[in-house]
C-alpha cells in the first residue's frame, strides 16, 4: 500500500474527502517525525511504538575495494509492533 492508497483508506473508513484525509495523515506524521527528531518516543496503544536508539560505531567492508573501514556511530528510528499489530 502506497501513500495515495492509504489516504483513499482514510477518507473511506473517516467519512473524509480525500483533500481531507490527506491532511490528517501528513499532520500526523509529521507530529511522529518532531518527536522522534526530539529524542521523544512515540507510543500508539494496539499499534506499536517508535523510539530512537543509538548505533554504536563499527567496523565495515568497502565492497569495492575490499578495504576495512569504521562506520560512524548513529541515531536510528525503531519501530516496535504492538500486541494487536503482531500475528
Amino acid at each position: 500500500m502506497n501513500k495515495t492508497e492509504l489516504v483513499a483508506k482514510i477518507a473511506e473508513g473517516a467519512g473524509l474527502s480525500k483533500v481531507d484525509a490527506k491532511k490528517a495523515l501528513e499532520a500526523t506524521l509529521d507530529a511522529i517525525t518532531a518527536a522522534v527528531k526530539a529524542d521523544d518516543k512515540v507510543a500508539l496503544v494496539g499499534f506499536g511504538t517508535f523510539a530512537v536508539a543509538e548505533r554504536g560505531a563499527r567496523k565495515g567492508v568497502n565492497p569495492a575495494t575490499g578495504k576495512t573501514i569504521t562506520i560512524p556511530a548513529k541515531k536510528v528510528v525503531k519501530f516496535k509492533a504492538g500486541a494487536e499489530l503482531a500475528f
